[in-house]
């Protein structure tokens, strides 16, 4: 890897390929570092489009590394990546995608990430997006994610879109059976003329199922950004979906929010918040000595966090 990449990679993972029991990194369409173990297996696809991850029953505390790359202006990426979590496992897996674009055509990555939890499997999953260049060509990302959740298991979503992403629709749905749990932490941020829309839809079929999904998004400048969130209980459950966004400059956020209860057991929460940064905020900080820009940046690190 260029210093390019090792930058990327840096901005979106850190140094988690050192702690990884397993990891696989793609580039501009193709892996080209992959590490496995005799508790979690990586196996590429045959049309090279994605790998399928292989987490063994009863594996606890893995690690696992899948970072994605993109430096190739112009290229459009698609990978189907699919994880099958082995009954009564506990792993974390790592993931986001870094993109570089110092020229005129868009880049895009198109990731279609799958996970199937077994009984009693616990993952934690993290993802963070994030682009720089200075081209004119748009860095665009297109996350989609498809949760199938068995009795008792449990699953934690950290979504963070970093900054430099020009056009992004994530998409996550989830089917949810007995005893389950899915909490879901979403962070964005958007300046420029940047657009982000983030669709939720989360099936709760079993008894005792539960979500909790909480966005916080800030939209600066000229940004736009559109939250849409469709819930549904079937059973008795439980789901608490909260968006909260802070607008700057001219920034928009549009929040369209959809529960449906199917049947009187079914406890479904909405909340919803978008609004700029309060004055009293700025006033206390800048009596500190710092700027007003000073004063909003820090605002909005800590809401972010």
């Amino acid at each position: 890897m260029n210093e390019i990449d090792k930058n990327l990679l840096k901005e979106i993972s850190e140094d988690s390929k050192k702690t990884s029991d397993a990891y696989n990194i793609r580039k501009n369409g193709k892996s080209i570092d992959r590490k496995t173990n005799p508790f979690i297996d990586i196996v590429s696809k045959e049309d090279n489009k994605g790998i399928d991850v292989y987490v063994k029953e009863n594996t606890l505390l893995g690690i696992v590394h899948i970072p994605v790359l993109l430096t190739e202006s112009g290229l459009k990426d698609v990978v189907y990546n699919d994880f099958h979590i082995g009954k009564n496992s506990n792993v974390i897996i790592l993931a986001g995608c870094g993109v570089h674009n110092d020229e005129h055509k868009d880049t895009e990555h198109d990731g279609i990430h799958r996970f199937y939890l077994e009984e009693n499997a616990k993952v934690k999953y993290v993802e963070k997006h994030y682009g720089e260049g200075r081209g004119s060509g748009k860095k665009k990302l297109n996350p989609v994610t498809e949760i199938f959740m068995k009795k008792g298991s449990n699953m934690t979503m950290d979504t963070t879109q970093i900054k430099g992403v020009d056009d992004t629709l994530r998409e996550t749905k989830a089917v949810l059976d007995e005893d389950t749990t899915l909490v879901i932490n979403e962070k964005i941020l958007t300046n420029k003329n940047q657009n982000a829309k983030t669709v939720f839809d989360v099936r709760l079929d079993g008894k005792n199922a539960s979500t909790h999904v909480t966005s916080r998004s800030v939209a600066t400048e000229n940004s736009y950004q559109e939250f849409v969130s469709n819930v549904t209980g079937n059973a008795k459950c439980y789901a608490h979906v909260e968006c909260d966004a802070i607008l700057k400059d001219m920034g928009c956020v549009k929040a369209i929010p959809e529960i449906y209860a199917t049947t009187p057991d079914a406890n479904l929460i909405h909340e919803a918040a978008i609004g700029k940064i309060q004055g009293e905020q700025l006033m206390k900080l800048m009596s500190l000595g710092l700027s007003e820009k000073e004063a909003e940046d820090v605002i909005i690190k800590g809401f972010l966090k």
